[in-house]
């Protein structure tokens, strides 16, 4: 990709044989595994980095608005221009690929295919595409998992032999990314020496896609301390802002409904039960057991916590977590108030949940994980803190698909419980990565559109074994 990178000359040599070289060693299979990662909308400009002769950009070019094609090889690039004639989306740069030519956050969308094994810093190098990500948009990167096979130096100019995944994951954390996610494709790059007869490269390809990270800490955790004090607006089923809907210029409008019954509202405190800040009702679906220890992110006001209280009875125990001093104050008092004595309210935040390992039975959370930057951290808390055959449970707020990042950069969305939401798939994924295991989602109470697409609230399901 750079001129003083030792791969630049195989790939000048190469690059009229490499559509017929590629196709041996890995198939369209490995370009859609990436695509279905980046949750793609028609109207996103985005960039093949290392795109050699546009196999990943002939994928992208049909379903965006715009693609930057970048590679440090003119000879490839003269290729990939003949390949993508037919797309008048396409823009073409001979670049380094330490510094590309666009600007910073320009893009809602970056792939590199193959691409990162060739570059002599790689953490360099994701740094480097993750500058051209505007908040919210995507790094996809395919490359090999960590090999043996010292003869691709040689005969490739390879000069990685693939990665651990778990280094791939330091990496992308190091960049600024968030949800992270490094999967298997379910395909391998295959290769036949050239020089040593009987030498062949079976290798499992991974994918590994990252976030860049919207910041909205701050603005939730103002809206929800006013909203503790009666002063400002939260995702509830009777917003204050509008009786039983929210509407958001630009982004839309969704009906909550968490679901409480009468008699679920009648059996905790008022002032518990006055302030439902959530999309669902987890308590519903969580099986509590007397006895159980149980973990609320996001508690709020208390009602899933006093709930739960009653569940596992004087012999269980109940933690509700919240970052928003205001919020543990009404909940501690209305705990004190009415002699809940298996509760309590810690301040902390979801992305590192002051508990000990192994410490509860079931997690539970009400419309929060959306609330935060980074869910995939969330989710390894959650299964950090369960023992082992404990359960997930939880309700959130997702979309039903790609949206464009701009959605996410609204401080008024993040606080609605909108902007913050996630794909339904990305989010499952997040769960799964975390380790759950029998991860099921079921269709909860509340549902609208945003920025055109369906938004709706899940129940999320799952075990750590």
């Amino acid at each position: 990709m750079t001129t003083s990178n030792p791969s630049a000359a195989y790939f000048e040599r190469v690059a009229g044989r490499w559509d017929e070289l590629r196709s041996g060693y890995f198939t369209e299979a490995v370009r859609a595994a990436a695509i279905s990662k980046a949750y793609l909308h028609p109207d996103m400009s985005v960039a093949d980095v290392g795109a050699g002769t546009g196999f990943i950009a002939a994928g992208l070019a049909p379903l965006v608005k715009h693609v930057h094609v970048l590679d440090g090889s003119l000879e490839m690039i003269s290729v990939a221009r003949e390949n993508l004639a037919q797309f008048v989306n396409v823009e073409f740069h001979v670049a380094d690929g330490l510094a590309l030519p666009l600007p910073d956050a320009s893009l809602d969308a970056v792939f590199a295919n193959m691409y990162l094994h060739h570059c002599p810093d790689p953490l360099a190098a994701i740094r480097e595409m993750v500058r051209l990500l505007r908040p919210g948009g995507r790094l996809v990167i395919t490359d090999m998992d960590a090999h043996t096979h010292e003869w691709l130096r040689a005969e490739m100019a390879d000069v990685w032999l693939g990665y651990e995944r778990a280094q791939i994951r330091e990496w992308f954390e190091l960049a600024g990314l968030v949800n992270i996610i490094v999967d298997c494709t379910g395909q391998s790059c295959q290769s036949d020496s050239q020089t040593t007869a009987g030498e062949h490269a079976g290798i499992s390809i991974f994918v590994a896609a990252g976030t860049k990270r919207v910041s909205a800490h701050e603005s939730v955790q103002a809206s929800y301390a006013a909203q503790a004090l009666g002063t400002g607006c939260g995702c509830s089923d009777s917003s204050c802002c509008s009786p039983g809907t929210i509407s958001l210029e630009d982004i839309g409008t969704v009906d909550w409904n968490s679901n409480y019954s009468p008699a679920e509202k009648a059996e905790i405190p008022a002032e518990a039960a006055e302030i439902s800040l959530g999309c669902g009702n987890p308590i519903a679906m969580a099986g509590l057991k007397p006895g159980e220890t149980v973990l609320d992110i996001g508690s709020g006001g208390g009602i899933d916590v006093f709930l739960a209280a009653r569940r596992v009875g004087p012999t269980g125990y109940v933690y509700g977590i919240d970052m928003t001093p205001a919020m543990l104050e009404r909940a501690r008092a209305a705990a004190k108030k009415n002699g809940y004595t298996n509760v309590q309210f810690r301040q902390g935040y979801a992305e590192k949940l002051p508990v000990e390992d192994g410490a509860v039975d079931v997690v539970i959370s009400n419309c929060v994980i959306n609330l935060t930057e980074d869910k995939g951290r969330v989710f390894q808390e959650a299964f950090r803190v369960l023992a082992s055959g404990g359960r997930l449970e939880v309700n959130d707020v997702v979309f039903s698909g790609p949206v464009m990042p701009e959605v996410r950069l609204s401080a008024a969305g993040w606080s609605e419980c909108v902007s913050g939401a996630l794909p339904e798939q990305e989010y499952v994924d997040l769960a799964k990565q975390a380790g759950f295991v029998d991860v099921t989602v079921r269709r909860s109470t509340s549902s609208g559109v945003a920025a055109g697409v369906s938004v709706y609230s899940v129940q999320v399901s799952a075990k750590k074994q």
